[in-house]
């Protein structure tokens, strides 16, 4: 076999991906219409300039693109998204509560969600817009507004460590703290 030495030198992973799009349709397989490539544009309409991508990122476009023109690998990875997102959710729901990531990670579950259903990825980026918007009202507010804003989230915290606390583990840190303060 002879291996052309320019194919092992590229770099271009539109090209990679067009050869693997060709490959999948050669073996019968169905390829979504968007990696086909044909027409790019509709007449009337402006063009719009694609963001770069990243090789890393488009490898995995290609690869769930590839898994998903085989008709098994498409429930397989509806299956394991559904899965891994809804234990990534769960966990960070039962985190809420409690100090540390548990909204993050329920945002993250989205973004897995994201990846194979349509109203995940509609829910994230209501909540991305609206956690942006709540963000930059933020950073206008004077200093004074700012200050109150982040006592309140403190209060709000604190509480719900205490009450996490008190009828979790039975420990009344606010009972303890007063008995102290009574006998010293």
């Amino acid at each position: 076999m002879v291996t052309n030495p320019s194919s092992l030198e590229e770099k271009d992973p539109g090209a990679r991906t067009a050869r693997a799009v060709r490959a999948t349709g050669e073996r019968g397989y169905a390829v979504p219409r968007r990696q086909r490539g044909g027409q790019r544009g509709r007449p009337g309409r402006t063009a719009v300039a694609e963001s770069p991508v990243s090789p890393r990122r488009q490898r995995l476009r290609t690869t769930l693109d590839l898994i998903r023109a085989n008709p098994t690998g498409r429930i397989a990875l509806k299956v394991f998204i559904a899965v891994a997102g809804a234990l990534v959710v769960t966990i960070g729901i039962a985190l809420i509560p409690l100090p540390g990531p548990g909204w993050l990670l329920v945002i993250a579950g989205l973004g897995i969600w994201a990846v194979e259903f349509h109203w995940a990825k509609r829910l994230l980026g209501f909540t991305r817009r609206h956690v942006h918007n709540w963000t930059r009202w933020v950073t206008r507010q004077s200093l004074p507004v700012r200050l109150l804003l982040g006592a309140v989230g403190l209060v709000f915290v604190a509480t719900v460590v205490w009450l996490s606390l008190k009828y979790s583990l039975g420990i009344d840190i606010l009972a303890r703290f007063l008995h102290y303060l009574a006998t010293h």
